[in-house]
């Protein structure tokens, strides 16, 4: 089993930047997906940004630019750092884990944090 810890949420002015984290513990993550997913209110979760290896980041088109994952392999910790944050950012952040993830629908990841929220005012 895996368990995964999000923290770093709050609220932010849009423009501003937040640093949201997931620790796992359970296994070494390292040949695994570590990514993160939001949902907003009434709508569908939807991908952010994922990665395996240092070479192999992916994100999605509303955050390309903006947001950048990384890992500490050694710490089994996955981050996702926002900056130029937008009212349309807002939303509770999950952390996920996942073997592939080719399409990277959320149907992929296996294992999921208990989310974390962000809340980007205008």
């Amino acid at each position: 089993q895996v368990h995964l810890v999000e923290s770093g949420g709050g609220l932010v002015q849009a423009g501003g930047s937040l640093r949201l984290s997931c620790a796992a513990s359970g296994r070494p993550l390292s040949a695994y997906y570590m990514g993160w997913f939001r949902q907003a209110s009434g709508k569908d979760r939807e991908f952010v940004a994922t990665m395996r290896n240092e070479d192999e980041a992916i994100y999605a088109d509303s955050v390309k630019g903006r947001f950048t994952i990384s890992r500490d392999f050694a710490r089994n910790t996955v981050y996702l750092q926002m900056n130029r944050l937008k009212p349309d950012d807002t939303a509770v952040y999950y952390c996920a884990v996942a073997t592939f993830s080719v399409f990277h629908s959320k149907n992929e990841y296996a294992y999921w944090g208990q989310g974390t929220q962000v809340t980007v005012s205008s």
